[in-house]
């Protein structure tokens, strides 16, 4: 069998002693031999797809699998167009940043976030900061209450690497 879970077996490809074949319009040819199988789709002029290799017996469909692939692709393209894309805003500080600096940053996040958008606040730490992460703590706790009526933190803010982080989403997005 093939690696690929998207890819199926087709006609010559298919080498199973009996398998179930039904054909393109529903007709049930029943339990054949993969070789009967295969014949009947040269005479229909179509191919031989497996389409459940784990059944007992394993279920083969004769179908046009170009045109089964086609729909099946857009499909595809239609539900990805569908789906709703979360784009997450980054705003940067520094623990020695002032208070009015920090007041515009979250006029600015509140926006984003009014908006739909995700606020991510990263503190970068500098050299001893790294040690003793409490000063970047302190600047995230001045963040949070400003945003409390827009905005909830999904997590506890995480120091990774150099950042600590917190992700803030907008409150609608959590109602829901």
């Amino acid at each position: 069998m093939k690696e690929n879970k998207d890819e199926v077996l087709l006609n010559e490809e298919i080498n199973l002693k009996e398998v179930r074949c039904v054909g393109d319009n529903g007709e049930v040819f029943g339990v054949i031999s993969s070789r009967e199988a295969l014949e009947l789709a040269v005479q229909k002029d179509l191919d031989l797809v497996l389409i459940s290799p784990n059944a007992k017996p394993p279920v083969c469909k004769i179908m046009d699998y170009g045109k089964f692939r086609y729909h099946q692709e857009k499909r595809q393209k239609e539900a990805k167009k569908k789906q709703k894309q979360i784009e997450i805003k980054e705003i940067k500080l520094s623990t020695q940043i002032a208070q009015n600096d920090i007041n515009y940053k979250v006029k600015h996040a509140i926006e984003f976030l009014k908006n739909g958008k995700h606020v991510r606040f990263k503190v970068f730490l500098k050299q001893r900061e790294l040690s003793i992460p409490d000063a970047g703590m302190d600047t995230l706790r001045k963040v949070a209450p400003m945003l409390e009526e827009v905005a909830v933190a999904e997590k506890e803010p995480k120091l990774e690497g150099r950042y600590l982080n917190v992700l803030y989403v907008p409150k609608k997005a959590t109602t829901k």
